[in-house]
């Protein structure tokens, strides 16, 4: 599942809204959204999102965050290390190998780690 996945389907089981009825008012298919919800699309186009938002008729603060929850919920993602630090390139080597096994409160760790890391400056 995806982040984007998960809060679309706690928005929708928050206000008891069938996948089915969902679909309908977005016009898109059931099976869609449940790929989307399970992480087996691609994260959704914009204007998708956009109509999700006044579906929900939400605002502001959980707008944003569901279109930055959109923005990092590619679950298929290629990570082209070429030309840097070869600890790059080992860090996505190891990533890649071992993210399925690590718990939830490794992964946030890691999350917050790269957010806040120091930007390289040219």
């Amino acid at each position: 599942m995806t982040p984007f996945g998960a809060k679309l389907r706690q928005l929708r089981k928050e206000r008891n809204i069938t996948l089915k009825d969902m679909a309908t008012a977005l016009d898109v298919s059931s099976a869609y959204l449940s790929a989307l919800e399970h992480g087996k699309r691609g994260k959704p186009t914009w204007f998708l999102v956009q109509r999700i938002i006044a579906f929900f008729n939400i605002i502001w603060d959980e707008a944003e965050e569901l279109q930055r929850l959109a923005e990092v919920s590619d679950p298929n993602i290629t990570i082209n290390t070429a030309g840097m630090d070869p600890k790059a390139t080992e860090l996505t080597n190891l990533l890649s190998d071992r993210i399925g096994q690590l718990s939830s409160k490794s992964l946030e760790d890691l999350i917050f780690q790269i957010r806040s890391a120091s930007v390289k400056e040219d």
